[in-house]
């Protein structure tokens, strides 16, 4: 019982562990969304909407953002699921979007991005 209760307990911490480096990992990955959107406490509109709080929130609903209207009327909520299958290919996911990037294809480079994005809540701030 003692190896198993063991086992657990690092099961428990090296996954913490895998969390923060995918986060870590995935404001590397962020670096390229920078062209064109803002995260974090002064995160403003720009080429695109500010993605601060996005995994959760339903597409076109940034105040001052100038969606198209293929995104405004797409009903979609960034989820994990519906934000990993757009990220991937834009375009196919919302035809007629304006987002005008090929996409992200590599599913680890997705994990750490979503790692990232989760890390901070709709008012910018870094989520503990």
């Amino acid at each position: 019982m003692l190896r198993v209760t063991l086992a657990a307990v690092s099961l428990l911490a090296f996954g913490t562990a895998a969390q923060a480096q995918d986060a870590a990992a995935g404001e590397k990955v962020f670096a390229q969304c920078r062209a064109c959107h803002q995260i974090g406490p002064t995160a403003k509109n720009a080429v695109g909407p500010q993605l601060n709080g996005v995994i959760g929130r339903h597409s076109g609903s940034v105040e001052g953002y100038n969606y198209s209207p293929a995104n405004k009327n797409s009903g979609l909520t960034w989820d994990e699921a519906t934000f990993r299958e757009y990220i991937k290919d834009p375009r196919a996911k919302v035809p007629g979007t304006k987002m005008v990037y090929a996409g992200l294809k590599d599913e680890q480079r997705i994990n750490d991005l979503v790692a990232y994005l989760k890390s901070f809540d709709a008012s910018g701030n870094k989520v503990p």
